[in-house]
């Protein structure tokens, strides 16, 4: 578990065991601690009606985050059950078959004070408060894509991690995803070119264009595990799928394409990365992560010592070690016929430039060819889809 540190001021002292409240019908009790009130009037007989009796599973003002708010009756019936935390959000919940207990369909967070009004269906009510510890260490997230993004049908969700997650199977139930044609996907753990613990989310195809999707992470209350913290907020993100795209690039016959709705819309020559060594290119289907433009590229970044120290236009990345495709005109006398670049795919300028402005962030390249230095890592860049529907799917931790 991850350690929670006390709050340093208390409005009332913690409570051992769970707090047993009462009321009236036409008041509630307060604080975190017992309260008593008499039987209201009105029965038929001319006898007071019982007291309203809960307790709660969580009390005081130090309470042990990550578990469900837990109300229960004495005597009786609920009827209705709010948990509100100080900012106004609730907790959902549901009264149990029997009538007797209510659960929390969420955890408590840390660092949270919460208000809980029960009510039975005698009319009678109760109050209680309770506050939790606050973290010692708090887990956030990178997720990509960005809020209403439209992207390619390759394009993953991609959660990246500040700290380590060792409580997987927790944290993956509560992301949800939520798609406009029931899309079919899964989860799966990596470790991120970064090293940091990153899970992605890939349907078991393509995309359909046009799907509308919905990442609802409620991980507010979540606890990640030892060295990870608790996280205390919830994250959400909405994306729709854009144009129907594929760019094909034969490294053996040194020519790139762009396929839309299956239809070819142009045949480019290229050049690709130079075989039999550290400078060929990649094969597999990667997806493009991002158009970047102008940039510098440099070969003592990729290990490929000064080779080259170049501004490069329409660059668009494929991979986290440095696989581009972009213009290079210095390189115009091989396009079509060899492969010799530093590992990029490279175009003319005017193809170049064509092929920037009609592509998307999430479009898959599938790069095939025998002029390859192997298939890219499943963590360099977005490379889930070189895996099989099952191999993916084995990468979830719910499995």
């Amino acid at each position: 578990m991850s350690r929670i540190r006390p709050r340093t001021a208390l409005r009332t002292a913690a409570l051992a065991g769970t707090a047993l409240l009462t009321a009236t019908l036409t008041a509630c009790s307060g604080g975190g601690g017992s309260a008593t009130g008499k039987g209201a009037d009105g029965g038929q007989d001319g006898k007071a009606k019982p007291e309203t009796r809960i307790s709660v599973n969580l009390t005081g003002e130090e309470a042990e985050p990550g578990e469900p708010v837990k109300v229960t009756l004495a005597e009786g019936r609920l009827t209705r059950v709010t948990v509100t935390d100080s900012k106004g959000a609730s907790l959902d919940g549901e009264v149990a078959a029997d009538g007797r207990t209510w659960t929390s369909a969420r955890p408590a967070a840390p660092g949270t004070a919460y208000t809980v009004e029960a009510q039975d269906t005698g009319g009678g009510s109760a109050k209680a408060d309770f506050a939790t510890a606050a973290a010692e260490k708090v887990n956030k997230l990178t997720l990509v894509p960005g809020k209403n993004s439209t992207v390619g049908v390759a394009q993953p969700l991609s959660i990246v991690f500040d700290h380590p997650v060792k409580n997987k199977a927790a944290v993956e139930k509560a992301l949800k995803v939520k798609t406009s044609d029931n899309t079919e996907g899964s989860w799966g753990w990596m470790q991120d070119w970064s090293g940091k613990d990153r899970v992605d989310w890939r349907p078991r195809e393509y995309w359909k264009p046009g799907t509308k999707i919905t990442l609802d992470a409620r991980l507010n209350g979540v606890d990640s595990g030892p060295e990870g913290g608790w996280f205390v907020r919830d994250y959400t993100t909405d994306l729709t799928i854009g144009r129907n795209q594929i760019v094909k690039v034969d490294l053996d016959n040194h020519r790139l394409k762009l396929l839309r709705d299956g239809r070819l819309v142009k045949d480019i020559p290229m050049s690709a990365g130079t075989p039999g060594g550290e400078k060929a290119t990649w094969r597999g289907r990667t997806v493009l992560m991002s158009k970047e433009g102008t940039i510098n590229m440099r070969s003592e970044t990729v290990g490929l010592g000064d080779a080259y120290d170049k501004m490069v236009d329409y660059s668009m990345r494929l991979t986290w070690s440095g696989t581009y495709a972009h213009a290079a005109p210095w390189n115009a006398a091989h396009m079509g016929s060899a492969n010799r670049s530093s590992g990029c795919i490279g175009m003319t300028d005017a193809d170049a430039k064509w092929v920037y402005e009609q592509v998307q962030v999430g479009d898959p390249f599938e790069i095939d060819g025998r002029d390859n230095k192997g298939t890219q890592a499943l963590n360099n860049g977005y490379g889930e889809w070189n895996l099989s529907w099952e191999e993916w799917q084995a990468k979830s931790a719910l499995r």
